[in-house]
C-alpha cells in the first residue's frame, strides 16, 4: 500500500545541485535556491556520481526529505543514493526534459510552483526497477536511444541542448543494430533492434509512449522495436499521433515484472536518459522498495499528443488523466 499523508515541512530542506547545468537555467536555479536561504540548504556536485554519494550519505542520516534539483541526470543519480531508504525525494524541475517531473503532474515551467508542491508535503510510492542492478524511476532503453545518448556528449548538451540528441539520432540511423533478444519468465520470446521499458507512461519529454503504464503496479510496459533505421522515428511519431506506438506493425508490446534482453555482442543501454553501459544481458526486475515521492495530490489532464490533434482538428477521445494517485 503506498503512504499518502501530510508530513511537517523541516527546517530547511537539503537541496542536491549541479552548478554546471547549462549555464541559463543553472542560475536561475542557483538565485532561486539563494533566495529561499531559510527554506533550502545547498549542497553542489563537482563530478559524475556526487550527487548518489550525497543523497545515500543524507539518506543514512536520517534525512526525512531530500529535494534533487536539476534535470533527469541529477534525479537518477539522486534516485540510486535514496533507493533502499525512507527519505522522501522532492524535484525542482531545471533540466531539458524534466521527463519524471512531467509524470507526476511536478511543475516543470516555475520553480516557485514546483517548491509549493514540497511545501504541501503530499507523499506518493512509485515503483522502482533496476537494470543489471542500477535503479531507475521513469524509462530505460537498450538499442538506439541509448546510443544516441552515448554519442552526446556533456558539450554538446549544455552548448545546444535537444538539438545535440537530434543530431546525434541523425548519425545512430544510419548504422546497422546488432539483433537483440527479449525473454519473460514464462519463456515468451520477442526479437528485435531496439528496446524501451517504461515505469512511467512518457518519454523524452511530454511524448505517451507507454499508454498503458501506470508507476504503481509493479510492472514495466516494454516496447520492442523490429525494424531499424528511420523506421524507428516515423511508427514513433505516427504511434503517438494515432493512439499509441504499439499500434504499428513494427513494434509488440507488453507488460511485465521482469525480463532479459539478451544479444551477441555488447549493447548500449541507458537507465532514465543516462548512459549505463555496454552489455551482453540486460536483466530487468523491480526493485525490493519503492521510491517516496512529494508531488501534487490531484492528476493533471491531458499530454502532448492530444494537444497536437486539437491544434490539426483531428478527431478526439475523451481527455486522459495521468495517473498521479498510488492506490
Amino acid at each position: 500500500m503506498s503512504e499518502e499523508s501530510s508530513m511537517q515541512s523541516p527546517h530547511r530542506y537539503p537541496v542536491i545541485f549541479n552548478p554546471k547545468a547549462r549555464s541559463q537555467k543553472g542560475g536561475r536555479v542557483l538565485r532561486f535556491i539563494e533566495s529561499h536561504a531559510d527554506r533550502l540548504a545547498l549542497h553542489t556536485t563537482h563530478h559524475a556520481g556526487e550527487a548518489r554519494e550525497i543523497a545515500a550519505r543524507l539518506a543514512a542520516a536520517g534525512e526525512p526529505v531530500l529535494i534533487a534539483a536539476g534535470g533527469d541526470g541529477t534525479l537518477n543519480e539522486v534516485v540510486n543514493g535514496l533507493a533502499g531508504s525512507r527519505t522522501v525525494l522532492g524535484v525542482l524541475p531545471a533540466g531539458t526534459m524534466n521527463v519524471f517531473a512531467r509524470e507526476m503532474g511536478i511543475p516543470f515551467d516555475s520553480l516557485e510552483r514546483a517548491f509549493q508542491v514540497i511545501e504541501r508535503g503530499f507523499i506518493q510510492e512509485v515503483d522502482l526497477f533496476e537494470a543489471n542492478g542500477a535503479p531507475f524511476v521513469q524509462m530505460a532503453g537498450v538499442g538506439f536511444d541509448a546510443k544516441v545518448i552515448e554519442e552526446t556528449t556533456w558539450e554538446a548538451k549544455k552548448r545546444l541542448g535537444p538539438l545535440a540528441y537530434l543530431l546525434a539520432g541523425m548519425k545512430v540511423l544510419g548504422e546497422t543494430p546488432p539483433k537483440l533478444e527479449v525473454i519473460l519468465p514464462d519463456g515468451r520470446r520477442e526479437e528485435g533492434v531496439a528496446v524501451l521499458a517504461g515505469n512511467g507512461a512518457l518519454y523524452g519529454g511530454p511524448f505517451k509512449f507507454f499508454r498503458n503504464a501506470n508507476n504503481h503496479d509493479s510492472k514495466l510496459d516494454v516496447l520492442v522495436y523490429k525494424e531499424a533505421g528511420y523506421r524507428i522515428v516515423l511508427d514513433s511519431l505516427r504511434g503517438l499521433a494515432f493512439g499509441g506506438i504499439d499500434l504499428m506493425a513494427s513494434t509488440s508490446y507488453f507488460q511485465a515484472r521482469e525480463f532479459v534482453v539478451k544479444s551477441a555482442g555488447e549493447v548500449p543501454v541507458e537507465v532514465d536518459g543516462e548512459w549505463l553501459g555496454r552489455f551482453s544481458e540486460i536483466r530487468f526486475a523491480e526493485s525490493a522498495n519503492r521510491l517516496r515521492v512529494i508531488a501534487p495530490e490531484e492528476p493533471l489532464a491531458g499530454g502532448f499528443a492530444d494537444s497536437v490533434k486539437s491544434l490539426l482538428q483531428w478527431p478526439r477521445k475523451a481527455v486522459e488523466l495521468q495517473t498521479t494517485r498510488s492506490r
